[in-house]
């Protein structure tokens, strides 16, 4: 068979470029991988804190882009009420602008943060807060966000926040249940979610958020009663108040992002001396490879705390 000079030519690039890409092998995906950095982005709850009025959405997204994030988390309430306070409402054409606005900026909408409660004897309730998180996953679709943070959600005894701060994030449980019903409760919930978070594309991330998911030993719980790959972990390291790099150790391996907390100018309602040195080796030993969303809580303007929250990030995670 004769060859041509441009076949030829072609042959040897290819031969060239078979030297230089190796093939995927099979058990490729099974070896750790060094990743050196871990791409940073913001919780637009950095922004506001449930006080005064809400800073616009596009704002907080404006504001990531020049001080170098890259990514921003939205933070649901905090759309709801922001699009409120301007006299709208979220619909498609707000979500819609808000993603052309990040990638204009070349920002990535990465996380979408909601609140639910299934903790709760009332089904009607339960059945509520269902509806509620399937929207949030329909809205997280639309903004091209590939994960939400959800919550098992709470007893509501502690009727004021500020009281179950003050008490570490425990609750008397509701006379008559235990903390048995309000699991079977929470994991039956998320078990009706799972067809739309697959559908969406959109991975729920359960997050050690006070009530059943205070802790490591509770969100695992509640995964692994599931075992699906659309219902897995955000790591919180500010809602570990005691054991609490061991817990971050525990949940690590199923976290689909991690939210980092700082507390400059002291903290809204606590703050915590997180060692980010030990949580970096904790997440690459475990290998993760996700976001880094930092959610700032300290009294100390924006402007300023979030800038400098970022580079204590960098300088870790890089």
């Amino acid at each position: 068979m004769k060859i041509s000079r441009r076949q030829l030519v072609g042959l040897s690039a290819i031969g060239m470029g078979a030297g230089l890409v190796r093939p995927l092998l099979a058990d490729d995906a099974t070896k750790p991988v060094n990743h050196p950095t871990n791409r940073i982005g913001v919780s637009t709850y950095s922004f506001w804190h449930f006080r005064g009025d809400p800073t616009p959405i596009a704002t907080c997204i404006e504001q990531a882009a020049d001080m170098g994030f890259d990514g921003v988390e939205i933070l649901h309430v905090h759309m709801e009420e922001a699009a409120k306070a301007a006299g709208g409402q979220v619909d498609k054409p707000l979500l819609r602008s808000l993603k052309r606005r990040a990638f204009s900026l070349g920002l990535d909408l990465m996380g979408f943060s909601t609140h639910q409660g299934f903790v709760t004897p009332d089904e009607e309730k339960r059945k509520k807060n269902i509806e509620h998180t399937a929207r949030c996953l329909e809205m997280a679709y639309e903004l091209g966000i590939p994960t939400i943070r959800v919550n098992t959600g709470r007893w509501g005894t502690a009727k004021d926040f500020d009281v179950l701060m003050a008490n570490k994030g425990i609750e008397p449980r509701l006379p008559g249940y235990t903390d048995e019903q309000g699991f079977e409760w929470v994991i039956r919930s998320f078990e009706a979610l799972l067809p739309k978070a697959e559908e969406c594309g959109v991975v729920m991330g359960l997050e050690n958020h006070w009530g059943l998911g205070r802790d490591a030993t509770g969100v695992l719980k509640v995964i692994d009663a599931l075992k699906s790959p659309w219902l897995q972990a955000t790591l919180d390291t500010g809602n570990f108040l005691e054991d609490m790099y061991e817990q971050m150790e525990a949940l690590a391996p199923r976290a689909v992002l991690v939210q980092a907390k700082t507390y400059i100018g002291g903290g809204e309602w606590y703050s915590l001396d997180v060692d980010y040195e030990r949580v970096a080796r904790i997440l690459r030993k475990h290998n993760y490879r996700g976001y880094i969303s930092l959610e700032m809580e300290g009294k100390e303007a924006p402007a300023t705390a979030i800038p400098k929250s970022l580079e204590v990030l960098r300088k870790v995670f890089s």
